[in-house]
């Protein structure tokens, strides 16, 4: 089943690896006996459908889950079931590739204007007078 991102990207089934192992939390003697837990195993560095920009982005945004060997992996263990916890995973790995599609917005420098500038000054200048009459009086 490929998983569709955008109109150009999607994810081919071979990219994606899926294990189920135990997990912990609560579901009674269910959590002892089944394997609902899924690890979803990404190979991004590897993916022909990713481009390069798209994959840097996604690195960033991966933070720890991303491995040496390029691959992002996500661990879901929040269901009491394995189809529930695999589709939550899906989600996960779509919304991620997403975020990373996104181009962020350069930043406009700004610069203080000259008016600004003076005003600052003369409000300065002004405390600083202030400040200096505060001492003490002389004696006469």
């Amino acid at each position: 089943m490929t998983l569709r991102i955008t109109d150009k990207i999607s994810i081919e089934d071979w990219e994606v690896t899926e294990s189920f192992v135990r997990a912990g939390g609560p579901g009674g003697q269910n959590v002892n006996k089944v394997s609902t837990a899924v690890e979803l195993r990404f190979e991004a560095e590897r993916s022909p459908n990713l481009p390069g920009p798209v994959k840097t982005r996604l690195r960033r945004l991966a933070g720890r889950r991303w491995t040496k060997e390029g691959a992002l992996v996500l661990f879901v263990a929040e269901e009491r079931s394995q189809a529930r916890n695999r589709e939550i995973a899906r989600q996960r790995l779509a919304e991620l590739v997403k975020a990373a599609t996104v181009v962020p917005k350069r930043r406009v420098k700004t610069r203080v204007s000259l008016n600004q500038k003076r005003k600052r000054v003369a409000e300065k200048k002004k405390r600083g007078e202030v400040k200096a009459l505060r001492g003490s009086v002389g004696e006469e």
